[in-house]
């Protein structure tokens, strides 16, 4: 299976925290899984980080360079995803979980979150 996750159990995920669900980490140790981060999760904390949000606390460099020790594939942000963007119905505001649905809607690829209200775009999107 190919998985994308969202930003905060990458960063759980990277941090080895004990935030990152069971489920969650049981997918992503499975070998058979391809697991994916967006390069819009990176900008997200890159921006989050800069404006001092408590839930974002790492340095962008720091994470970037954990994610290439990670065995994660990087998933670059296309003119097609942003595309698809304009495509999704206003379940969600936020710009960059919108991405990410967006994302996992047109590679087609299962998009990990720990956010309830994503599920409501479709199979694709797993509540972990």
């Amino acid at each position: 299976m190919r998985v994308l996750l969202d930003t905060h159990l990458l960063l759980w995920s990277v941090a080895s925290s004990r935030r990152l669900p069971k489920e969650a980490r049981s997918v992503i140790l499975d070998a058979a899984n391809e697991v994916f981060y967006s390069a819009a999760s990176v900008w997200e904390v890159a921006i989050n980080s800069a404006l001092g949000r408590r839930d974002f606390k790492v340095n962008p460099t720091v994470l970037v360079r954990a994610l290439a020790q990670s065995g994660f594939s990087e998933l670059p942000v296309t003119a097609a995803h942003a595309v698809r963007v304009a495509a999704l119905p206003t379940i969600h505001r936020d710009p960059f979980d919108r991405l990410l649905v967006a994302q996992s809607l047109a590679e087609p690829m299962t998009l990990l979150t720990n956010d309830a209200v994503l599920v409501r775009y479709g199979p694709l999107v797993q509540l972990v």
